[in-house]
């Protein structure tokens, strides 16, 4: 069986060369991220057209994210090759934004020395931590605990939080105008709540990028629902969520948050710490191999590999592991009880809206696929909504996301267990974008003469849903 989970990885200086993308490409990578915290604005643009010409090169349908710094606390941008924190000695902490430097790091929170306090302990990144021991008129002094690389803007957590920060700044909002003016196909960004997602005013999809929402604080937990409703995909930020929830809560957190957001028929990606020991090392350790099955297990539509690809000794060998150990965690995915719980969640109250009436579609449509036993179920899309719609319940059957959007295609990429297929069709009716795609299909040497496949489709212009399902015999 194809590799159903796709794998997001982040583009970084170890990545950088076109030798190196043509490798991750060949390893399997679904979606390139690029991070703006960690990234300067020109050094992102030119990595964002690398990949697509990389991937238009090989014919690869490769999507391309964006990760916003988002409302975070974050540090003064060190040296590209970072700064290291020893554990027990001392540093100085400064409110402002230049360059953290060793024994100095630079907070960009102007109200820093007003709310923290002698011997509160501060998180930077996902592993350093300090202790503050003096709190001075115009710094803070502070005892490395837990030692670390810094690396980019790192964000910072404070035990006490009193002012809200921006949900971007106006050199920020900048930086999206360009990357949205560049066609990236997915921006993400840490949110608190739906309303967070609606102030980057950017253009719904097919038109505008996917927006993910980074939930990694259990703030944007309480408000799932508000995020579900606003958002086109969910990120697992489990280094953050790790900060602020028991860490014995935190497995149950993640596959609460993977089932309720893919029940929605929002892709869902699990990030942080996923193959770390893999920055330096050849191998994974045991408990990354586990965690990653049993995230495959738990529904996750896809994995983020962050340090491991941007910084790490061997971004494509890492890609590679990726892709054996999710692939074989997909031969062993419970396809039929998965269908089967997703179902009973969505068939609650189901009445005449548009959401109920993709909810009866789909949910018939993976029954009878599955009853059936067929090979293929081809989905056609002009956004990709009814083919993210059909992929939440996990079928055993191939998925083919069929649309003449080049940027529904791309952004498909990142939905679980789709093959995105581009199709020219000149057909304004149904019956011909059924013709051509699966023409199209055919030539692709997905389906084969004489098999019988089943076609989703949304058909109804006015209506915002899925509302046909039938049984087509490949000519």
């Amino acid at each position: 069986m194809q590799r159903r989970t796709k794998i997001v990885a982040t583009i970084g200086p170890a990545s950088s060369s076109p030798d190196v993308l043509t490798d991750m490409i060949r390893a399997g990578m679904d979606v390139a991220r690029v991070s703006l915290a960690h990234t300067p604005r020109a050094e992102a643009l030119e990595l964002h057209a690398r990949v697509r010409e990389v991937a238009d090169r090989l014919g690869a349908n490769v999507a391309t994210m964006i990760d916003l710094p988002g409302p975070l606390i974050r540090i003064g941008r060190p040296a590209a090759s970072g700064v290291e924190l020893v554990p027990n000695e001392t540093i100085t902490l400064l409110p402002g934004t230049a360059a953290t430097t060793a024994g100095t790091v630079y907070v960009g929170y102007e109200w820093l020395l007003d709310e923290v306090r002698v011997g509160d302990r501060l998180n930077i990144g996902e592993a350093p931590l300090v202790e503050v021991t003096e709190v001075a008129a115009d710094r803070l002094i502070a005892r490395v605990l837990v030692g670390g690389r810094l690396t980019g803007r790192a964000a910072m957590r404070l035990p006490r939080q009193h002012q809200a920060l921006p949900i971007m700044t106006a050199i920020e909002r900048d930086e999206l105008a360009e990357f949205v003016a560049a066609g990236v196909d997915i921006v993400a960004l840490s949110a608190r709540t739906g309303a967070d997602l609606d102030g980057l005013g950017l253009t719904p999809i097919p038109t505008g990028p996917m927006v993910f929402a980074k939930v990694e604080s259990m703030e944007a937990v309480g408000n799932l629902a508000s995020l579900v409703e606003h958002a086109d995909g969910i990120i697992i930020g489990r280094g953050g969520l790790g900060l602020e929830c028991p860490l014995e809560d935190l497995p149950h957190l993640q596959k609460r948050l993977t089932e309720d957001c893919i029940a929605s028929g929002l892709p869902v990606v699990t990030s942080s710490q996923v193959l770390d020991s893999m920055i330096d090392a050849s191998i994974p350790t045991r408990a990354e191999t586990t965690d990653i099955s049993n995230a495959v297990f738990d529904g996750t539509s896809g994995l983020m590999l962050s340090s491991e690809t941007a910084v790490g000794a061997h971004p494509a060998l890492v890609v590679a592991t990726m892709a054996r150990i999710a692939g074989r965690a997909d031969e062993q995915f419970d396809h039929r009880n998965w269908s089967g719980r997703v179902a009973a969640m969505r068939m609650v109250g189901l009445d005449d809206s548009d959401t109920a009436v993709t909810d009866a579609i789909t949910i018939g449509a993976a029954r009878a696929v599955d009853e059936l036993g067929l090979r293929t179920l081809l989905g056609i899309s002009a956004t990709g909504f009814t083919v993210r719609s059909m992929a939440r319940f996990r079928p055993r059957a191939q998925i083919l996301g069929v649309s003449k959007n080049p940027s529904t295609v791309r952004q498909l990429a990142a939905s679980w267990g789709v093959t995105p297929l581009l199709y020219d069709t000149a057909s304004m009716d149904y019956e011909g974008k059924v013709t051509d795609a699966i023409e199209r299909a055919r030539e692709a040497g997905l389906v084969e003469p004489g098999e019988l496949v089943g076609v989703v489709a949304g058909i109804a212009t006015a209506d915002h849903a899925t509302d046909t399902f039938r049984f087509v015999r490949v000519p």
